[in-house]
Formats: structure tokens, C-alpha cells, sequence
């Protein structure tokens, strides 16, 4: 008889916003996959993010590397959301010539 035994236990909590958050910290999945998918070690991930524990960046990734599609369209949902909002902020406030408009404000003053 074999014993099977799962260590990888991770902790998800989506927000208001439909961010998923890694444990009891405020650093959302997206950060630890884009930091993976870079190059990063859990351990430096870790040292970029030390609210993280070393445990919880090792079941992210392991999440990620058993729900590969499953991420990958949360991440395409999150990318579509931002292009979203960066275009509604864009068209409220529009980014052209802001540069202008800050100097003569400098020189305003």
C-alpha cells in the first residue's frame, strides 16, 4: 500500500477587481508568473516581494506549471481589463501634451 502525500497547498483569493492574491498578501499570481516566465528564481522572487513566504512562490508557480491554460486565460482576462482602463484614463485625461502642459504650470507658479 502506497501513501500519497501533496505538499503544494496554495492560497487564492480573488478580489473586487477579479485579482487573484497569493496567501494573505496583496501580491497578485500575475506578479509571481511574470517573474518566473523572466528568469526568476522562487528565491529571488521572494527577495523582490518578502511579504511572500519561499512555500507560497513555490505552489504559484506549481499551480501555474499544472494549470498552464487555465492562467494563461486568466492573464489574457487581466491584460484585456488593463488595456481597458488604461484607454477610459486615456480618454478622460488624455496623455498628449501633458509634458507641455506640467511646464507651463512650472512656469506658472
Amino acid at each position: 500500500m502506497s501513501v500519497i502525500v501533496s505538499t503544494s497547498e496554495l492560497r487564492l483569493e480573488k478580489d473586487d477587481a477579479g485579482v487573484l492574491r497569493v496567501g494573505n498578501t496583496r501580491i497578485p499570481l500575475d506578479t509571481i508568473i511574470f517573474a518566473f516566465n523572466e528568469g526568476a528564481t522562487p528565491e529571488e522572487i521572494v527577495w523582490r516581494y518578502p511579504t511572500l513566504s519561499l512555500v507560497e512562490v513555490y505552489a504559484a508557480i506549481s499551480y501555474y506549471l499544472q494549470n498552464r491554460e487555465e492562467v494563461k486565460a486568466y492573464l489574457k482576462e487581466r491584460e484585456e481589463k488593463h488595456a481597458e482602463i488604461k484607454a477610459e484614463a486615456e480618454k478622460r485625461f488624455s496623455p498628449k501634451g501633458i509634458r507641455e502642459r506640467l511646464l507651463a504650470r512650472q512656469n506658472n507658479k
